[in-house]
């Protein structure tokens, strides 16, 4: 037996598995069923000696059994109108996803060495492609014309399958077919029949320029992974299915002529979804490559521009980024048609209500837009964050971290909303740091200043997804049942219905979504509350006492030549946050049954985690896989980075940094460690201390010592 016929029926065929032989010639079909592979074998070699059979093909599919009764273990030449084959309905499960790429040629012949080559070639940048997307390595196999890719997968033989697996086909052609090779789209029936390697491909005659080869496995993976459904959907996501709505059709513009007046060539161009896409000859987002850039129109006018390359986007959505980088005048005049629409329609509103219209709103410069989109796609929007706050307060990074992540639970569509509160002395720093971090979001999404509760309740142009601060040191109670109810409503508007001086009702809201930053002093608040805000503590210690002043003294020595009002890493982040504004995202956590937590008597802690994972993962959305849903959800899988990263602030809050388990102030967190350490002797200096912090001593002694230990939250996937 031929050694690459035995691995291929090893690799392709599971032990015992039924499977079909179909040859092809010019006027006939043989066909049998095997579950005796070696027998299979024995025959498709005597078989493949036959100079009129054109090719040797199997099912690579799991196929009924039943079918072996059709030709046990036997080909039978010749079928006739009477002997079936294998059909898409005698398919049990999908266990390949097959890709063929072929080179362009006459039909009916065999491929010149050259053509031979570009379609090995192709091959080998499709699955580098693919595993930049998280695939495995494939089996890589040269089909004797062309090349194929094969990756095992596991999926029922339904309609939804057979849709998902055309509509990847469908991508990989539109990503990399060309003038020259061509990604096979008809290769996602369930039944298809694919060629056994080991045997020869002879289509047409065999001559010196166009000769028949031998199909053959140039390479296979020790194990062979499976690809999961997760990645097939976030592969067929990669294009839009269908035309998005079109601003485009009604300016008229047409993109053959757009992209020919700005001297961007054209490769090749063909049909998609009615209207056409362009193959760019050289991509104009990223010099790090020439190839895989792509423009295409649709029917109604609507365009989607991108690249197939993953740190180039991956085919997401770049058109406005393209236009702004050859129109760069037209780019301000789009952001001030955007603020006149907003303006207009803020005023219609504020006719119909009977009020005064808000003031217009500011963009970001399309340069801050574009380094934006940049640090969202390639960089870490968090770290530029931190380092953008660091430069205007010194220290408190856990509490800018909390701050960031709260900014960003209001992007995630599965999100419970994270709220933060900030405790220490007065003059430490806690209203400095919030209003630094206000700096970076746009004015539309936050309350300048403190409010009071009832003027949160009249604030007519207060928006969804602002950012409310509150600097009440006692907490009142009217604050403090607000907060109740935007913690445990954050997804619905908070509505208060009061009477007018008229004697009618009227029902006033605060808008879904918004986040609450609380800095209170020591040994304030409601519990309840506290419970359902990420509790951080304000550094107090003298070596932070010192580091303010320095960095007092440093800026006390600026002359006005050198003091900048906004750096442009604080102008980014705010073009981040408007980005981030604008997108409703649903955030799955694969491994959320591998974590652990060391205690789970708050049952709000565990939410509290899953919600900073998924802040996390939103934060970096477009470096995340992503599928859309069936209602059009953008749905983004974190990964074990977002877990890092939101184990660490949960974890400091449960130690150096907050009082997450225990709701302590960091004076009674320091009172209570006082306490363990002291014996009798040392009585005297707890009682000291206790003079320091009566508040402190009030909420311990009175018999909270076993429900205020300390959490520890080391988890783990």
């Amino acid at each position: 037996m031929d050694d690459s016929l035995h691995q291929a029926v090893t690799l392709l065929i599971a032990p015992g598995q039924v499977v079909e032989v179909r040859a092809l010639t010019d006027q006939w079909i043989h066909s049998g069923y095997f579950d005796d592979h070696e027998e299979l074998a024995r025959q498709v070699a005597a078989l493949d000696t036959d100079q009129s059979v054109e090719g040797i093909y199997v099912t690579l599919n799991e196929v009924n059994r039943a079918l072996l009764s059709r030709r046990a273990n036997r080909i039978k030449m010749r079928l006739g109108k009477k002997d079936a084959t294998t059909s898409d309905a005698d398919i049990l499960r999908r266990r390949w996803f097959p890709i063929d790429i072929d080179p362009v040629r006459p039909s009916g012949v065999s491929s010149s060495d050259a053509e031979h080559e570009l379609a090995l070639t192709k091959a080998g940048a499709i699955a580098a492609w693919l595993k930049e997307m998280g695939f495995p390595d494939p089996v890589m196999a040269d089909s004797g014309n062309g090349s194929h890719l094969l990756y095992r997968i596991d999926l029922p033989n339904d309609e939804m399958s057979s849709a998902l697996v055309k509509r990847c086909l469908e991508v990989l052609d539109v990503m990399f077919s060309d003038r020259q090779v061509s990604v096979d789209t008809a290769n996602f029936n369930a039944a298809r029949i694919w060629k056994l390697y080991g045997t020869v491909s002879r289509k047409g005659d065999n001559t010196p320029d166009r000769p028949h080869r031998q199909s053959r496995v140039l390479s296979a993976p020790p194990a062979i992974e499976t690809v999961g459904p997760d990645l097939l959907q976030h592969l067929a996501a990669r294009l839009p299915a269908y035309p998005p709505e079109s601003k485009e059709e009604k300016s008229g513009l047409v993109l053959s002529r757009w992209l020919s007046d700005h001297g961007i060539g054209v490769s090749s161009e063909k049909s998609y979804l009615g209207g056409t896409l362009y193959s760019l000859a050289e991509c104009p987002f990223s010099s790090a490559h020439r190839d895989g850039a792509f423009a295409i129109q649709f029917p109604n006018g609507a365009i989607h521009a991108g690249c197939h390359h993953a740190s180039c986007g991956g085919g997401q959505q770049r058109w406005q980024e393209l236009r702004a980088k050859y129109e760069p005048g037209r780019a301000e005049q789009r952001e001030q048609h955007e603020r006149s629409w907003r303006r207009d329609r803020a005023v219609t509103r504020a006719e119909q209500e009977g009020r005064v219209a808000p003031p217009a709103s500011s963009s970001p410069p399309p340069e801050h837009q574009v380094k934006a989109f940049e640090v969202l796609r390639n960089g870490d929007p968090l770290a530029l964050m931190l380092a953008a706050f660091a430069q205007e307060h010194v220290g408190d990074e856990i509490l800018a971290r909390c701050m960031v992540l709260s900014m960003a639970s209001q992007a995630v569509k599965n999100s419970d909303g994270l709220h933060v509160s900030v405790t220490g002395d007065s003059g430490k720093g806690k209203t400095h740091a919030f209003r630094k971090m206000l700096r970076q979001v746009p004015d539309r999404l936050k309350v300048k200043g403190t409010v009071s509760n009832k003027a949160l309740y009249y604030m007519k142009d207060l928006a969804p997804r602002s950012v409310l601060m509150s600097d009440d040191t006692e907490l009142s109670d009217s604050i403090q049942e607000i907060l109740k109810s935007a913690t445990s409503n954050f997804n619905e508007p908070i509505t208060h219905t009061t009477v007018t001086k008229d004697l009618s009702c009227r029902v006033c809201r605060i808008p879904e979504r918004c986040v609450w930053w609380i800095a209170k002093k020591e040994g304030t608040g409601d519990d309840q509350v506290m419970n359902r805000m990420l509790t951080c503590w304000i550094d107090e210690s003298s070596d932070q006492d010192a580091r303010v002043l320095a960095a007092k003294q440093v800026r006390e020595m600026l002359d006005p030549d050198s003091f900048v009002e906004e750096s442009d890493e604080l102008r980014t982040c705010r073009a981040i946050w408007e980005v981030l504004h604008e997108q409703t995202i649903w955030v799955i956590i694969p491994y959320s049954k591998r974590i652990r937590f060391n205690a789970i008597c708050n049952r709000r802690n565990p939410d509290m985690l899953y919600d900073l994972i998924k802040s996390h993962a939103a934060l970096f959305f477009m470096q995340r896989q992503q599928k859309t849903s069936e209602d059009g959800t953008l749905c983004v899988y974190a990964n074990e980075a977002d877990f890092s990263a939101a184990n660490d602030v949960f974890t400091l809050l449960n130690g150096t940094a907050g009082g997450q388990e225990s709701k302590m102030t960091k004076k009674e967190s320091d009172l209570l460690s006082l306490i363990h350490r002291a014996d009798r002797s040392g009585l005297t200096s707890v009682s000291t201390e206790l003079s320091k912090a009566t508040t402190a001593g009030e909420r311990i002694t009175p018999g909270c010592w076993k429900s205020a230990r300390p959490f520890h939250s080391r988890t783990g996937p």
